[in-house]
């Protein structure tokens, strides 16, 4: 099927640290695409779950809290920036951004409920097409009938340092061992989950992010696509 016949939507999937959210807003930017930041809502979700005390064993419980969420993304303010995100009227941009809610988001990613839930939002969003869509399992389940896929990858090792960058640019102090080991169980957990693990879809063109430069990854993308 050519591009022509698929739904007008790029989608970047990957382990944690490849480079996704930077690379997706710069792609979505040379498209004139909306951006869908699929990570963020999760850790949106997984921190409603986590302040409601919400048995995450209890489908139920986790079903009936997420009835009446209430979830929007802001655009970055600058280009370099995460998206915002309004979680039932508050902001918690920041709040979600901690290596440990990383780790109960993709806790939280692997129940029904939220799966569920947020594949609605997502497929919702994505119907007027001209998104670009980023996490882990956009091409394989969200959109699987995008017109372009792309699976990002990189050594944990590579990743775990720009993590770390990143965060000691906002003034946090790193362990990088610590670091290190949660994106090892992270990329574990991710991929051997039973509900949409992260996998590279059979038609999604692979790119190792820790050989190229954010915009030498870009162009390549953006040269399949344009």
């Amino acid at each position: 099927m050519s591009p022509d016949t698929k739904e007008k939507i790029v989608c970047i999937d990957g382990p944690s640290g490849v480079g996704k959210s930077t690379i997706s807003r710069r792609v979505a930017a040379s498209l004139s695409f909306t951006y869908l930041d699929t990570g963020a809502m999760y850790r949106a979700v997984a921190l409603k779950l986590k302040n409601a005390g919400v048995d995450l064993e209890d489908n139920d419980s986790v079903r009936k809290c997420l009835d009446s969420i209430s979830l929007q993304l802001l655009p970055a303010s600058k280009g370099s920036d995460d998206v915002g995100v309004i979680l039932d009227g508050c902001d918690v941009s920041a709040e979600i951004r901690s290596p440990e809610m990383a780790m109960v988001a993709s806790a939280a990613s692997a129940l029904p409920a939220v799966r569920e839930k947020l594949t609605r939002m997502q497929q919702e969003i994505g119907k007027k097409g001209k998104i670009v869509a980023e996490g882990r399992d956009t091409g394989t389940v969200v959109f699987p009938g995008a017109a372009w896929k792309f699976y990002l990858d990189a050594d944990p090792a590579v990743r775990m340092q720009r993590r770390a960058d990143q965060l000691r640019s906002q003034g946090k102090r790193v362990d990088e061992e610590e670091l290190l080991a949660m994106i090892i169980k992270r990329d574990h957990d991710d991929k051997s989950r039973t509900i949409a693990p992260l996998c590279k879809a059979v038609d999604a063109h692979v790119i190792d992010t820790g050989l190229l430069s954010i915009d030498e990854v870009s162009n390549a993308m953006l040269a399949i696509i344009i």
